[in-house]
């Protein structure tokens, strides 16, 4: 699929909201899928003219939890989802949830792209122990017991699965 400038997608979307061509027929007109037009109309629907200004955003580990969480609660598709957010690839949503469902919370991270530094640093200041009751430590804690949470989950469900699986006679 060519990519299509934002000029391109708001009138394809704009064409589509109309209501005078359907989705088939407007992507035949400028060489795309279907699917594309229907992302772009929703995506203009929630965010207007914006919802097509490139922005090449690092998503925080908890916009991200919480986009996922607002699916699940409001059984939102994708691509609402998406255009609610105003995440302009629906398919990171996927890519999220099977990071979380296999990895936890630390998968949705965003990790430091390059080379590690080779410099070393000579006036490394050693790093402060949050006191046990302030904010930070509490946070951690609560990251903590999230994970652990996460852990357990899923290897009461990995027993569960291999008690109820047919055990297999030689």
């Amino acid at each position: 699929m060519a990519k299509y400038t934002a000029e391109e997608k708001l009138q394809a979307a704009l064409r589509y909201l109309e209501g005078k061509e359907s989705s088939h027929e407007i992507a035949k007109s400028i060489g795309t899928d279907n699917k594309a037009i229907l992302i772009w109309a929703k995506q203009y629907e929630y965010n207007g003219v914006k919802a097509f200004i490139k922005s090449y955003t690092n998503y925080t580990a908890q916009f991200k939890l919480d986009v996922l969480n607002y699916m699940i609660e409001h059984g939102t598709s994708l691509i609402e989802t998406a255009a609610i957010f105003g995440i302009a690839a629906p398919l990171s949503i996927i890519h999220w949830r099977k990071q979380f469902e296999t990895k936890g919370f630390d998968a949705l991270q965003s990790k430091k792209k390059g080379h590690p530094s080779m410099k070393k640093e000579t006036n490394k200041q050693p790093q402060q122990t949050p006191v046990e009751s302030s904010p930070e430590a509490l946070q951690d804690r609560i990251k903590q017991l999230e994970m652990e949470n996460e852990y357990l989950k899923k290897l009461n469900a990995l027993v569960q699965a291999k008690e109820t699986s047919p055990k297999k006679t030689k």
